[in-house]
């Protein structure tokens, strides 16, 4: 069986350098500088957060909520499904006894650490009983301490689903 040598690419000096590359790069960023500065007109912002972006589409997930049922109560039965579905490992529950005698348990903690959080929607789906979802429409989330991050069980069953406008 023969061995076929194939030439790698790039091996001048030129090429090694990246200095097309480099320079290619400063022509685009200068000629983006320049528009902008000769005329602001072009210029896309708006005053945030007075004016909220409009071309967030309505499949975004933004920050989790729980659910609850009918009757008030807490929909999640402490399955840890949503916990072991997360990438990030963000999510932790503790688990009590339920005394209502709707299910076997509930969560006393249910926290979400919002900065480890990808956002991938697999607690969601990974739910079955509907408990977790993303679909309260905050999309900027700010804070002035990392601790402000952390979404307690109380918190998230705050969080109210987005309202659909038509």
């Amino acid at each position: 069986m023969g061995i076929k040598i194939v030439k790698r690419e790039g091996g001048s000096l030129k090429d090694r350098l990246y200095i097309p590359a480099i320079f290619g790069g400063m022509k685009t960023t200068l000629r983006h500088f320049i528009t902008n500065i000769s005329d602001t007109s072009k210029v896309k912002t708006f005053s945030y957060p007075e004016v909220q972006p409009s071309d967030i589409t309505s499949r975004y997930r933004g920050i989790h909520r729980l659910t609850k049922r009918e009757d008030g109560s807490i929909r999640c039965v402490a399955c840890f499904m949503c916990a072991t579905a997360c990438p990030a490992e963000c999510i932790f529950i503790e688990a009590k006894e339920r005394e209502d005698g709707v299910d076997e348990k509930m969560p006393e903690i249910f926290t979400i650490d919002v900065l480890e959080c990808v956002f991938c929607g697999g607690c969601v789906e990974a739910c079955p009983c509907d408990a977790i979802r993303m679909d309260t429409g905050i999309f900027s989330f700010v804070a002035l301490k990392r601790e402000d991050f952390v979404l307690t069980k109380e918190r998230l069953l705050s969080h109210e689903a987005k309202k659909e406008t038509l």
